[in-house]
């Protein structure tokens, strides 16, 4: 997500930072623009963002210096326009435009009370249920607001575009990251990741808090918490895999985090090999971090379509499995005759690393040894990654022999949780109110995961 506050070129930044966040989503992508008549005008389309803003004079329509912005990856509510956000919701008395990040984990009995009471649902996804909580109190909007989000549970981080300007919210538990940026020249910018600040002349400031609602008011930030129930523990799978390396996320650079998990992966379980070879792009500085412990050569022996998006976070496992075939190639003149360390950032459900293996050895590697720099994936997501289930995850059915027989690896080690915590620590101290969350690894969830809808047991 990326917002833009106080500034009259809002639509255009917006274009450009949710095009450095990319990464994180392909399904989707919209931009909202409150205009000086106090209207909201969006455009908004399915693939990516310049699918959907094809013309640039598309934006220049797009008047206004408030603006929210939003790439879609469905890990909830099906695919279709109705879902792609920002949503836009007007009444007779105020307007909204709500981007969305994260999985709301009691929307199953907060919309049925919400139905119940008369309200009418326009997507399958979580986004609008803020508003529609909103609708049934009375107050100021602050009030309003922060009453309704307490009634939430999960993971959620919030854009809302409103009549009397933008506003930025993250959970209590600050599962997803959210940051703020001051514009050279003039207003500020909300974040889902850095990143997006460099690319609009924007500087960091600081990150949204857990459990805080940030605003602008008369050029100044504003800030104000919803619950002083309060928790650092961001996702750790940012780290893995969704944030771009370039990132700091609490503070903590994405880039130093994956090669001190390298380097902890060569300690754990090194191997006699002739080089190493990462995955690109998300484990490229794991691979750095290990070839250098090793002593080894870091070589570039697959070769990544840049044409094709991330296969992780394609909706269905045959568009997976496909774009896998699509995405890698390996370079025979390198990797013929040796024996590979291969590394991969993680393993959910096996696609990418049984496809590359076999890739490998038909390039005419003699060895593969598979190291994945994060512990097993043995538990599901329910904060917004698409591991819902576990008869998804290859290591929730499968031991780790098994595992490495299932990709026809000749050895296949992980990351310890140890050694996770390991790199953390040394890639950056937080201080002791910053943790992260490990559910996917380890099973403890840190919010309250007791509503009807994770009660069936393939969730949770």
């Amino acid at each position: 997500m990326f917002a833009v506050i106080g500034n009259p070129n809002a639509a255009s930044l917006t274009y450009y930072g949710l095009h450095s966040l990319q990464h994180r989503g392909q399904e989707g992508a919209g931009i909202s623009v409150l205009n000086a008549n106090g209207d909201i005008n969006t455009i908004k389309g399915e693939g990516l963002l310049t699918d959907v803003v094809s013309d640039p004079a598309i934006l220049g329509k797009l008047s206004g210096s408030y603006s929210v912005g939003h790439i879609r990856y469905p890990s909830n509510g099906a695919k279709g326009y109705d879902n792609v956000q920002p949503l836009m919701m007007k009444m007779s008395d105020e307007k909204f435009a709500i981007a969305y990040n994260g999985n709301i984990t009691n929307t199953i009995a907060l919309r049925s009370e919400l139905e119940d009471q008369g309200s009418v649902f326009h997507a399958s996804g979580d986004a609008e249920i803020l508003v529609h909580l909103m609708r049934r109190k009375k107050g100021a909007f602050l009030d309003r607001l922060k009453a309704s989000l307490l009634e939430l549970e999960g993971a959620f981080n919030y854009f809302i575009l409103h009549d009397s300007g933008v506003y930025a919210v993250r959970d209590r538990k600050g599962i997803r990251p959210l940051c703020i940026g001051k514009l050279t020249d003039g207003g500020y910018v909300f974040a889902s990741e850095t990143c997006a600040l460099g690319i609009v002349g924007a500087t960091y400031i600081r990150d949204v808090m857990p459990g805080e609602i940030v605003y602008v008011e008369d050029g100044k930030i504003m800030s104000t918490f919803f619950t002083d129930d309060c928790l650092h523990a961001i996702c750790l799978m940012e780290y893995v895999y969704f944030a771009r390396p370039d990132s700091d996320l609490e503070e903590r650079n994405v880039h130093s985090f994956r090669k001190q998990s390298g380097i902890e992966l060569y300690h754990e379980s090194h191997v006699d090999a002739d080089m190493v070879i990462g995955v690109p792009d998300s484990s490229i500085s794991a691979a750095t971090g290990y070839a250098e412990a090793a002593g080894l050569p870091n070589e570039m022996g697959l070769i990544k379509n840049r044409y094709v998006g991330r296969t992780f976070i394609k909706p269905t496992q045959a568009l997976r499995e496909q774009g896998v075939r699509m995405k890698l190639a390996p370079i025979p003149s390198v990797v013929k005759g040796k024996r590979l360390v291969v590394i991969d950032d993680s393993i959910v459900r096996g696609t990418t690393s049984r496809r590359i293996v076999q890739m490998l050895r038909d390039a005419g590697a003699t060895e593969i040894h598979m190291r994945v720099s994060s512990p097993p994936i043995m538990y599901p997501c329910v904060y917004g990654v698409d591991t819902s289930h576990r008869e998804d995850l290859l290591a929730h059915q499968l031991d780790l022999e098994e595992m490495r027989r299932h990709i026809k690896a000749d050895s296949l080690e992980f990351l310890s949780r140890e050694g996770t915590v390991k790199a953390l620590q040394r890639s950056k101290s937080l201080g002791p109110n910053c943790g992260v969350c490990m559910a996917c690894f380890t099973g403890e969830y840190p919010t309250d995961l007791s509503a009807e809808s994770f009660k069936n047991g393939k969730q949770a």
